[in-house]
């Protein structure tokens, strides 16, 4: 084990765990095209089912955020995970397309208040320095989890699509049994700032660097979720088969989980934001390759430089901002920036693919270049605010 990752206390090693494998039924999400197709859903029905799968994730980790410094972060988590253990089962019985799209809004907005409550324990279970590797680790975990249900989905679709819903209902239900039984809820005591604060997300429209951050990580993350949307979509106007994207999909899994823990390492020597714009600017560079990418060759460049950029990052940013919260604002912070990251997605999800389709490919792979590099070098700009910051946390 590389040695970033050595001397994390145990929570840290069981949340990893425990995400590995909620990851491995990550199935349904993947396959929901074709079950709905085989349900007889038409294209049209199909976006209000999509829709609503992307806007849950709008919803998730706004309330998950609240419960997890309101009710604590470990009661949280089991909610998310059980209620979106009962939404597969309610989207696979569901017998219109209007009961499918409520579903489906259930399943990302209960998966996703588990998020901000999850990365809330870490930053407690952890001091500042070692925030970053935390982080990193789970999101080693998340690619772990993912890669080997890319290669479970296609063959438990194959035998029926009952087995996805199956499995994936039952890997939530199995994190939540570690949560109840291996994760204790971390103490907390009231104090002046905390009754202040109250319960709702001021403390963070309060906090001006936070608010500098967060639209800068927006666009960083809207131009890594093009290579959900756009990339496919690339690939398929180059004449090429849907095989070629699942290869491409298998070149980025494979240089993550392998290159992730050692990376991790070497780039805790500099200074992190430093290496997160650096990064973000390298996954720029590769989305916006696949815009000349005319064949094979060409696709696994681009991916290949965009993972690069994805190792480089992992964990930084979520560290950086988990660093910014006061101690009983953790979740509602955590929230924050998990709401950022639903609405980047959700955004490369409609407006990436408005603007592939209605503008042209070059406009769209231009304009994630340009925003991309503008948004890593704003970030590396506001070094100086987020070392006073650090060094006033550390003093007080």
């Amino acid at each position: 084990m590389p040695s970033s990752f050595r001397g994390l206390p145990p929570l840290v090693w069981t949340i990893f765990a425990g995400t590995i494998v909620n990851r491995l039924g990550y199935l349904v999400t993947p396959f929901l095209v074709f079950f709905l197709a085989s349900r007889g859903v038409t294209g049209a029905e199909t976006s209000y089912v999509l829709g609503a799968l992307g806007a849950g994730n709008l919803l998730g980790p706004a309330v998950g955020g609240i419960l997890a410094d309101r009710i604590g972060r470990r009661p949280t988590m089991l909610i998310g995970l059980i209620g979106a253990a009962a939404a597969q089962g309610a989207l696979f019985l569901a017998p219109g397309v209007w009961t499918m799209a409520a579903a489906a809004l259930l399943i990302s907005a209960a998966g996703s208040t588990v998020s901000p409550a999850a990365f809330a324990l870490l930053a407690d279970a952890v001091d500042s320095d070692r925030r970053q590797r935390a982080y990193a680790l789970f999101g080693w975990g998340v690619n772990i989890g993912t890669a080997v249900a890319g290669i479970l989905g296609g063959y438990l679709a194959d035998q029926g699509y009952w087995l996805l819903f199956a499995v994936d209902a039952g890997s939530m239900l199995l994190y939540a049994l570690v949560v109840a039984v291996r994760i204790p809820e971390p103490p907390r005591t009231a104090t002046t700032a905390a009754a202040k604060d109250g319960i709702g997300y001021g403390v963070v429209l309060r906090d001006r660097l936070a608010l500098l951050l967060l639209p800068l990580f927006g666009v960083q993350l809207f131009v890594y979720s093009l290579t959900e949307v756009a990339l496919p979509l690339a690939v398929h106007d180059s004449g090429l088969s849907p095989a070629v994207y699942g290869a491409m999909a298998a070149v980025n899994a494979v240089l993550v989980v392998a290159l992730q823990p050692f990376a991790t390492t070497w780039v805790a020597r500099f200074p992190q934001l430093a290496v997160q714009s650096a990064g973000s600017a390298l996954i720029a560079v590769g989305v916006a390759l696949t815009g000349i990418a005319d064949g094979i060759t060409g696709y696994t460049v681009s991916v290949v430089v965009w993972s690069l950029g994805e190792v480089v990052v992992a964990g930084i940013a979520a560290g950086l901002f988990a660093n910014l919260a006061p101690s009983h604002a953790r979740g509602r912070y955590q929230g924050a920036f998990s709401w950022t990251w639903g609405v980047a997605r959700f955004a490369a999800l409609t407006l990436g693919v408005a603007a592939y389709t209605t503008l042209g490919p070059t406009t769209l792979w231009w304009t994630a270049l340009i925003a991309g590099t503008t948004a890593a070098a704003a970030t590396l700009a506001l070094t100086a605010q987020v070392n006073r910051r650090a060094t006033h946390t550390l003093a007080a």
